[in-house]
């Protein structure tokens, strides 16, 4: 069974820190690119940031450049959202896809693909 699990969501002050994992079970994450994407209440799913199978390819969105960091540990299965500097808007449920497609086509258009998504973890930041 392809499974995605997200966790390392929780509340935090403006300015703190959290690193949000992607576990992925059920199949390899080489051959998929990865995305985490997010949700806050009344607005539109956006694309976060993405990572290619091999790691070699990122992708960002303007809001988060400089503040959060994706990586992935092939040998765990597993990819990380490092998200410092956060801020109150940064407030959503966060949730991670896999997808056998390019980093921006998983990003920017994530219903054009087949992907799998996890149950999502929330985020809040607030003081």
């Amino acid at each position: 069974q392809l499974q995605l699990v997200e966790s390392g969501g929780g509340l935090v002050q403006p300015g703190g820190s959290l690193r949000l994992s992607c576990a992925a079970s059920g199949f390899t994450l080489d051959n998929y690119a990865i995305g985490w994407f997010r949700q806050a209440p009344g607005k539109e799913r956006e694309g976060v940031s993405c990572i290619s199978g091999s790691g070699g390819s990122t992708n960002y969105a303007d809001s988060v450049k400089g503040r959060f960091t994706i990586s992935k540990d092939n040998a765990k299965n597993t990819v990380y959202l490092q998200m410092n500097s956060l801020k109150p808007e940064d407030t959503a449920i966060y949730y991670c896809a896999a997808a056998r497609t390019t980093v921006r086509t998983l990003c920017v258009m994530p219903t054009l693909t087949s992907a799998y998504w996890g149950q999502g973890t929330q985020v809040t930041v607030s003081s």
